[in-house]
């Protein structure tokens, strides 16, 4: 009995079972996972981001945060692949979300050909007129994008850890990506 004991616990700490320890795609799986159940921590990071676009008014700063939110609610996921090199790790994932980097390409091209639209009754260009604009556009976007983001993880302390994600990922999860 002792020795059946000794294979189990033998076993046990080979394969990880009871580690604690999660594995680099369950943690790029639970960082994915925190912008579809909005997490206090993505919450507080668009406030960040909408707190600090100057050229919207509170009611466009509210509107823009609602169409963020439902943004994050829709992303999708799947992932591709896991290759850990020792103390890192390369987890590929295609993310799904909707196309803003369109909709913000047209409403560019149609303020440069429209731009007296924009102006208010003294013939002035009104940036909280075009923002407006943009905003009812980007609120109405229906079409998605699909893109692919290697996370790459850090092993630390027995712990793995997303690396900073540069410019272009985030520009990918947000889906204004410039294909």
């Amino acid at each position: 009995m002792k020795k059946i004991f000794a294979v189990i616990l033998s076993l046990m700490l080979l394969t990880g079972c009871g580690s604690k320890a999660e594995s680099p795609t369950k943690k790029v799986e639970k960082y994915l996972s925190n912008y579809q159940t909005l997490s206090e921590d993505v919450l507080n990071d668009l406030d960040d981001v909408v707190n600090r676009e100057n050229d919207f008014t509170e009611e466009q700063k509210t509107q823009y945060k609602e169409i963020m939110k439902n943004h994050y609610k829709n992303l999708k996921y799947e992932i591709k692949d896991e290759i850990i090199d020792g103390d890192s790790a390369t987890v590929t994932v295609e993310i799904e979300v909707t196309d803003y980097s369109k909709i913000i390409k047209e409403a560019e091209a149609y303020k440069e050909t429209n731009l007296s639209e924009f102006n208010d009754a003294e013939g002035i260009y009104d940036v909280t007129l075009y923002n407006n604009y943009r905003l009812n556009k980007i609120k109405d976007a229906k079409e998605t994008v699909k893109y692919t983001i290697d996370f790459t993880l850090s092993k630390d302390n027995n712990e793995w850890i997303i690396n900073p994600l540069s410019d272009i990922d985030e520009s990918k999860i947000l889906g204004i990506y410039e294909y």
